[in-house]
Parts: C-alpha cells; sequence; structure tokens
C-alpha cells in the first residue's frame, strides 16, 4: 500500500475531536481519508454533516500529515510500521468490530496478525493455579500453531506470553501505551522477548504513556484480533470480565477456567459460567469451539511415561491430586516406604507428571 494513505490514516488520528468511530463513518462517507480531505478543502454540501470546527481542520490536514511523516520516519527507524485498515497486512478480524482502531502499530512478526489467534486474559494478582493454568493452556495452544494473545500485564497476562515463547510458539502482546514504552516494568525482560519473537501492537502512537483509561479501549483490540478468548482467573469486577463481554459483542467465543469455589479470584470467571461461557478443561475445549483447531499430541510423552509406570507406581500415581496434598498423607495412604515413594516421587517429577509445591506438598500436572 502506497506510503501516502498510511499517512493520511495517522493524520486523521492527529486531529482533536476525531475518533475511530467518527474516522470509520466518514471515511465510508467519502470513501477514503485523501477524498475526505479533498472534500472539506472544496466545502459543499457534502461536507455539511460534519461539524465546522472538524471540517476547519480536515481541510487543511498539512500539519497532521507531517506528523504523520515524522513518526512514520521513527517507526521505520526502530523496525516497526504503521497499519491501517485497507493495508493487506491489517487484520480482517479486527475491521468487524464496533469501534476498529484507524491505526495499529506493530513491531515483530507482522505476518502473525493473519494467524489464528486466542486470547488469553485473567487477573494480574493470579494464584499459582491461575498461572500455572495460564501457562498450561497457553503452551499446548501455541504448541497447536495457534498464537496467544494478552495484554503483557503482570499474573496470566504474562504467564500466557511466557507459555508461548517456552515453546517458540507465537504470541501477540497489544499495549496500552506507544511501542517504545516499557510497561509493566517488571515485565521488561517479557516485552523485549516478544519484541524479537513475537508481535507487539498498539493503537497508540511512539511516547504514549500507559494512561489507566487506554487499557479497557486495549481490551477490545485483544479480543477483537480473536475467534475466542479464555478468561482463566478473573474478580467479579475486572478488566478481564470487559474483555469478556467485548467478545461476546463481537460474537466470539468466550471460555472460562473454573477455580476453587471459596476463591473471589475467580468468582468472575464462576459467573461467565453461569452466564453460558464454555468451561476449559483441557485445551481441547477451547479448540472444538473456535474453527475446528485441532490440537497436536502434545500430551503423548506424558502418556508414554504413565504407561511404563510398575503397578507400585500407578497405585501411587492414582493417590496424587491436581489440588496439593501433604506427601506424609500421601505416604501413609500408598501403604509404601518412604524410600520407595520418595523414589518414585523423583521419577514423577523428572517426567513432569507431579510437582512438588511450597509446603513439602504434592501435586499432579495435567498436560
Amino acid at each position: 500500500m502506497a506510503e501516502n494513505s498510511v499517512i493520511d490514516w495517522m493524520a486523521l488520528t492527529f486531529i482533536p475531536g476525531l475518533g475511530n468511530k467518527t474516522i470509520q463513518q466518514l471515511v465510508e462517507r467519502f470513501g477514503s481519508p485523501k477524498a475526505l480531505f479533498a472534500a472539506c478543502a472544496e466545502g459543499g454540501e457534502s461536507c455539511a454533516v460534519i461539524k465546522k470546527n472538524l471540517c476547519s481542520s480536515l481541510a487543511r490536514p498539512a500539519p497532521f500529515r507531517e506528523k504523520a511523516k515524522a513518526l512514520l520516519q521513527r517507526l521505520h527507524t526502530g523496525s516497526a510500521v504503521a497499519l491501517c485498515p485497507d493495508d493487506e497486512c491489517f487484520p480482517t478480524l479486527l475491521t468487524e468490530i464496533s469501534d476498529p482502531p484507524a491505526v495499529i502499530y506493530a513491531q515483530g512478526k507482522v505476518e502473525l496478525l493473519q494467524s489464528p489467534c486466542i486470547a488469553m486474559v485473567g487477573s494480574r494478582a493470579a494464584t499459582g493455579y491461575g498461572r500455572r493454568s495460564a501457562y498450561t493452556l497457553a503452551r499446548q495452544m501455541a504448541e497447536s500453531g495457534v498464537t496467544v494473545v494478552s495484554g503483557l500485564a503482570l499474573g496470566v497476562d504474562g504467564e500466557a506470553h511466557k507459555g508461548a515463547l517456552s515453546v517458540q510458539g507465537n504470541t501477540i502482546g497489544v499495549l496500552g501505551c506507544g511501542l517504545d514504552v516499557v510497561y509493566p516494568r517488571n515485565n521488561a525482560q517479557l516485552f523485549e522477548q516478544i519484541r524479537t519473537n513475537g508481535l507487539l501492537l498498539t493503537e497508540y502512537p511512539l511516547g504514549t504513556r500507559p494512561d489507566g483509561f487506554r487499557f479497557p479501549a486495549r481490551n477490545r483490540i485483544i479480543s477483537g484480533l480473536c475467534s475466542g478468548v479464555v478468561v482463566v482467573e478473573a474478580a467479579k469486577k475486572s478488566g478481564s470480565l470487559i474483555t469478556a463481554q467485548m467478545a461476546l459483542d463481537e460474537g466470539r467465543e468466550v471460555f472460562a477456567v473454573p477455580g476453587q469455589i471459596d476463591s473471589f479470584k475467580s468468582s468472575g470467571t464462576h459467573s461467565l459460567l453461569q452466564q453460558g461461557a464454555k468451561l476449559v478443561q483441557s485445551v481441547d475445549d477451547i479448540f472444538v469451539e473456535c474453527g475446528g483447531l485441532q490440537l497436536l499430541a502434545s500430551s503423548e510423552q506424558q502418556d508414554k511415561a504413565v504407561s511404563q509406570l510398575d503397578p507400585e507406581g500407578e497405585k501411587l500415581l492414582s493417590l496424587i491430586d491436581v489440588y496439593p496434598s501433604p506427601r506424609n498423607e500421601i505416604i501413609a495412604k500408598s501403604g509404601l516406604s518412604v524410600a520407595r515413594v520418595t523414589e518414585l516421587l523423583l521419577l514423577f517429577e523428572l517426567d513432569e507428571l507431579i510437582e512438588i509445591v511450597p509446603g513439602d506438598e504434592v501435586r499432579r500436572v495435567q498436560k
């Protein structure tokens, strides 16, 4: 696409009083940003629908175009790009939402915008269960060729990105600030990993600070890029539920990972389930609903390890639940010696069948 077209779209976003919806409506009416500028410069009845102050700015776009040119040069210097709706790289699903961004800025693997995407969101102050669930589900989705989309926040978001990257999979981090602003600072290393191995995406120009009001707007892009949204852990009033509602409004699938019934951090996900969200017990539950995506046999290695256990090993493993239990309690139930249980637990841990958690407790790992 011609650079002048990108500049025109960018220029529109710099005009005070023009939001994404208004830009969309005006471009649909006049055919293109260039035609809109020309019509306003000529005046006439066709511009009667535009407020006088906006028409005046649209009739004199030169300063906004210059600002766009300068920003585009800075983006190219940092190996980043600006994409607008008539660019072939602009994601089709994102154009279908009610409030699509007029411009998105991207750095990294831009081709991921054309890949099958699933979003994962949840609590910033996630529990160990929430973090583990997000990491595991994201890893399995990435192993199957699905791009994991999230907001690069602490907690569930970060674990989703890490899970995808752990298997050299694809992930997109959608920012509520400019591409050159690392937020939160605690995720600086993850930010760089996604910039190098995935894709950073935002609708905000370079230098934009992460003001609080930008994140609800950012969430519509997270859900808009994807065919489904997975909520891992969320309280009843949280940004994750806003993202889920946006997904529902746009006709996307919404999934929820159940938690403990007495955990307030899962009260929001349980509420989603009561309202009809799809319950997620494994990654297969997600793929069945989202366009027939199929899971690769990511659990083959684990299944093989289980099949090779001797009778004592099978018995001991059957006593270990996904919820942590004290080691002493497992030993007592097994009827085996302490030395034998210790030996088997070590083998289980090496085969990633179990996990030893703080307090000398043991839990089964589901893959």
